[in-house]
């Protein structure tokens, strides 16, 4: 899948202890709503419209400051960051300008990026595991944690496969939600594949659901018709926004030729931030 180091190397609800910083994002049309993004300032864009209320760029730095009530979430993307990674969460946790609405303190944390994939974060599910429990569980008294994000794949050891196996030795890992993947062709494959990440989810008593990556297969690309996309997220969206067990959610990706053409929002921007 095209990811963060490929562009650049080629909760249900919250607790009452986060009910003040919810209560404001969920001003934004789409409280679930979120910004995959690799350019800060492009997040403005959406953020103007009120369609997104989070943000995330694969990496555990924000790298640029994000709009005013755009919360940023850190992500371990793998065994590459862990060298930076005790110093940036705790700022993260501290509060240090990441949210852009000047609160204090992250709130989430999310896992490793597509550990299925040997292009990726390539982890067996016990060495993810292990790793998980090591760097990212001691902050389960801070943050909610979100499991490393997985593909789509149903290819033997991967996709849901993987995380399942993740899931039995990481028993003790405080996990919150489960993050995953998907690229395909049509609204129904998608639902289809995110009924199956719920129930996974359920399965092992996991009540959120985070599709922190999604996109019709030319869209991954770039190369995909803003017009045949809008069509597509006009039906899907109002569909998550439909499901309790999503909790979040952020379309591949703000960025030029997927979202963004000549710099502004094309007809599929515009639909997102609709």
């Amino acid at each position: 899948m095209v990811s963060f180091t490929k562009l650049f190397t080629t909760g249900l609800l919250a607790t009452s202890a986060l009910a003040a910083p919810v209560e404001q994002l969920q001003k934004r049309g789409s409280n679930k709503r979120g910004a995959a993004y690799n350019d800060a300032n492009l997040v403005s864009s959406l953020a103007d419209r009120q369609a997104v209320s989070w943000a995330y760029n694969w990496n555990m730095l924000a790298a640029g400051s994000l709009p005013q009530g755009v919360e940023f979430v850190p992500m371990l993307w793998g065994l590459k960051d862990i060298g930076g990674w005790a110093d940036a969460i705790k700022t993260a946790l501290t509060g240090s300008g990441l949210l852009g609405d000047g609160s204090s303190g992250n709130k989430y944390i999310m896992g490793f990026n597509e550990p299925d994939m040997a292009s990726q974060a390539a982890m067996s599910p016990s060495d993810a595991a292990s790793y998980y429990m090591q760097y990212i569980t001691p902050y389960a008294g801070s943050a909610k944690l979100i499991s490393p994000a997985v593909t789509s794949s149903t290819d033997p050891n991967m996709g849901l496969q993987w995380f399942n196996s993740f899931m039995d030795s990481c028993g003790n890992c405080k996990i919150s939600g489960l993050a995953v993947h998907w690229y395909g062709n049509t609204p129904d494959e998608f639902k289809s594949f995110v009924n199956q990440a719920i129930q996974t989810a359920s399965a092992h008593g996991l009540q959120e659901v985070w599709i922190t990556e999604f996109a019709l297969q030319a869209d991954a690309q770039g190369q995909g018709s803003p017009d045949v996309t809008a069509q597509f997220l006009n039906d899907v969206l109002p569909w998550l926004d439909s499901q309790q067990a999503v909790s979040r959610y952020a379309y591949f990706m703000c960025a030029e030729n997927h979202m963004f053409s000549g710099g502004g929002l094309n007809k599929a921007g515009d639909a997102y931030a609709a």
